[in-house]
């Protein structure tokens, strides 16, 4: 199906409504979608979604923050200058999994109805990706779910993100995949392939816009990092498997690869959670060349990432960012919902034991050859594109198609996509 579209090249939605005097008319009609976020990682990935959809005249777009993590969030949508059109400020103080989305499926679908959403988008698989989808479909409202299909196999590894994001897809009407291996996951359980769209992940066009902005390391938070000799490795680590023996291991391997390289400098942004702050803290800190910091602004942290050798975490999104950059990669997980990477030689998961961290960044910072290896290569995660593609899928659906949204073509091409330079 072709849908019109106006001057500007946005489509537009044409409807035909009864007149007054039962003769029908054509005319304009705005299709609201609401964008649901609640941390970082989701405006982050959210924020040229949002841009994108605004664009399109056809669309009225409602962006709903659940605030799930308060500090974070905001930080995020002030540096993309995203308004939210509603605060449900639903953060509490060591708040559990079970409360809040307690607080969310409450609150969540008279939100959606005053809004009068007829989409809601949420993003990934937080608790608030959770906990809006099952509240869209108790409202009867269809779920567009971005990054779907990413999967381990294992509902307890991530915990609780892989029961969040296969929820999720049980509820999604559009299933925008970022990569051809989360369609081929969705397939195996069965969503009909017409409902599903591979579009790449959108934190690369979100890391591309940041990349283009001025940054200087001299007066900001990584001013110490401004001129350094010898290479830098930049870690983070702060999953809940983690948390305990794992990661005092992954500090004793920090200690050890300080001692056998000295021209390594660690730097490491440290979670605000208690847990992860107690353990790191009391093997780090004062150990020569490790540089413990405060969790930093995103820009600060993309321009952190640029200046590293070599990058160690556990975290999902540097996964798809530090490929992007052309940054070798070692993730610290058991398993890894986003293999791609790894099968295209830019990351490697190796775990959270103490030898096996000193063995694998030993075998980089000593091997040019190793190193090189990971430094090249397509970028299996995206091209800087997927908003526009996702707008447009929404777009499409919001003229009345069912899919298949876009064609073959249209979609992202894992193959064509080069590491950022």
């Amino acid at each position: 199906m072709r849908i019109p579209k106006n001057a500007n090249g946005t489509c537009v939605a044409i409807v035909e409504a009864a007149g007054s005097e039962g003769a029908s008319r054509k005319g304009l009609v705005q299709r609201t979608v609401a964008v649901v976020v609640g941390t970082r990682p989701e405006a982050i990935k959210m924020a040229p979604v949002i841009d994108a959809l605004k664009a399109r005249s056809a669309l009225a777009t409602v962006v709903i923050s659940t605030a799930q993590h308060r500090q974070m969030l905001d930080q995020v949508l002030s540096l993309f200058r995203i308004v939210p059109d509603v605060d449900l400020d639903l953060m509490h103080r060591d708040q559990d999994l079970a409360s809040l989305t307690g607080r969310i499926l409450t609150r969540m679908p008279k939100t959606l109805l005053d809004a009068r959403a007829d989409l809601v988008l949420v993003q990934g698989d937080t608790t608030t990706a959770l906990a809006t989808s099952l509240a869209a479909f108790y409202a009867r409202i269809p779920v567009a779910h971005v990054e779907a299909g990413l999967r381990t196999h294992d509902l307890g590894n991530p915990f609780p993100e892989e029961m969040n994001r296969k929820v999720a897809s049980v509820v999604a009407d559009i299933h925008l995949a970022p990569t051809p291996l989360a369609r081929r996951e969705l397939l195996k359980e069965s969503v009909p392939p017409e409902r599903i769209v591979v579009t790449g992940n959108p934190v690369v066009d979100a890391l591309h816009r940041v990349l283009d902005w001025p940054f200087d390391f001299a007066g900001g938070p990584l001013e110490q990092f401004d001129r350094i000799d010898g290479r830098l490795l930049l870690v983070t680590s702060h999953r809940r498997e983690s948390f305990g023996r794992d990661l005092e291991n992954i500090c004793l391997a920090l200690c050890d690869l300080v001692s056998r390289f000295a021209d390594l400098r660690i730097a490491y942004p440290v979670h605000l959670n208690p847990r992860v702050r107690e353990t790191v803290v009391r093997l780090l800190d004062g150990v020569d060349r490790v540089h413990l910091i405060d969790p930093l602004d995103y820009v600060s942290f993309v321009n952190l990432m640029r200046r590293s050798a070599l990058i160690l975490t556990d975290s999902g999104g540097v996964q798809e960012e530090a490929p992007t950059l052309g940054k070798p990669l070692l993730v610290l997980r058991a398993v890894t919902e986003r293999p791609e990477a790894f099968e295209a030689g830019l990351s490697k998961l190796i775990g959270t034991s103490r030898e096996a961290i000193v063995g694998e960044v030993t075998r980089l910072l000593a091997d040019p050859a190793a190193y090189r290896a990971m430094t090249s290569g397509v970028n299996p995660y995206g091209d800087g594109r997927a908003a526009a593609r996702i707008a447009d899928v929404v777009c499409r659906w919001a003229n009345g198609d069912v899919g298949p949204w876009l064609d073959a073509s249209e979609e992202f091409d894992a193959e064509a996509a080069p590491v950022a330079a």
